[in-house]
């Protein structure tokens, strides 16, 4: 893997480069509270299978991409952000992989630039409209979904998360990132305005337009101890894809499923690509 910065409009991106130039094109999208080495497993794993991987810091992690107002962070920019990356890169289509926000940014993209985007995968994150639902009927997802309001208090929730060597943000990572990981996250997160911009993702209001039905081959990948989505959401989320669908459950993994089950994501992760929507 090589570093490699991505100049856009909206300004410079941190990224992780990884394959054959010439390869198939795979966008990976990290989440919070985590940087472009989430990736690190599924990059090695893909660029040995030929494909070019780009992982990016995302907009507030790149400190060449850090605006100050929340409303900075809407989704509609965070999409139009990976269409610039994978336009400066020369992708007329690429293979599109989230995990958490990166999750989200995903189906976003997906429904706005189905043209651009050759598959989708997406961990932990269920469609936005199987979230919303959920939060709307069922109590157990409201209750993983409280943090969220939390998080929006600003700038009590930078105090809280830094406060004692950063003994709140190292506690989300729960022990199931591998150690050096945890702590290049903390450090990049501890960096003068780098927790801030990373929480404006929660503060910048709801999305600007509806979601509908993704058409793009997609593979949906939810694990059961997922603190953060439960399986009111996770199973509706079928419901909203419109094109070839597959749905795995992993049972006895938390949150971070690229780093805590990296073989077996990168075993479906190159299935999905190989499959190519033949379900």
């Amino acid at each position: 893997m090589a570093e490699l910065s991505i100049s856009t409009a909206a300004g410079v991106f941190d990224a992780l480069v990884a394959g054959p130039p010439d390869g198939r094109p795979v966008l990976l999208l990290h989440g919070f509270p985590q940087t472009r080495l989430a990736w690190q497993h599924q990059s090695v794993a893909l660029a040995a299978r030929g494909y070019r991987v780009v992982a990016p810091d995302q907009r507030g992690y790149s400190p060449g991409v850090r605006p100050d107002r929340p409303e900075d962070y809407r989704m509609s920019i965070l999409v139009d952000d990976a269409i610039a990356i994978t336009e400066e890169l020369g992708w007329t289509t690429f293979d599109l992989v989230g995990h958490d926000w990166g999750g989200a940014v995903a189906w976003w993209t997906s429904d706005a630039h189905p043209d651009r985007v050759r598959t989708l995968t997406v961990v932990s994150t269920p469609h936005p409209r199987a979230l919303a639902t959920a939060l709307r009927d069922d109590q157990d997802q409201r209750t993983r979904s409280h943090y969220m309001t939390d998080w929006r208090e600003t700038p009590a929730t930078e105090s809280r998360m830094l406060a004692d060597d950063a003994e709140q943000l190292r506690a989300l990572y729960a022990g199931k990132v591998p150690q050096a990981s945890a702590e290049a996250y903390v450090r990049h997160l501890s960096r003068p305005g780098a927790l801030t911009a990373a929480l404006n993702w929660y503060r910048a209001g709801r999305p600007d337009d509806a979601i509908g039905a993704i058409d793009v081959p997609t593979l949906y990948v939810w694990s059961t101890e997922d603190i953060a989505f439960g399986p009111a959401a996770a199973q509706e989320t079928g419901r909203w894809v419109a094109g070839p669908y597959r749905f795995v459950t992993l049972e006895g993994i938390s949150h971070w499923v690229p780093e805590e089950a990296p073989e077996t994501l990168n075993r479906l992760l190159l299935e999905h690509l190989q499959a190519d929507g033949e379900y």
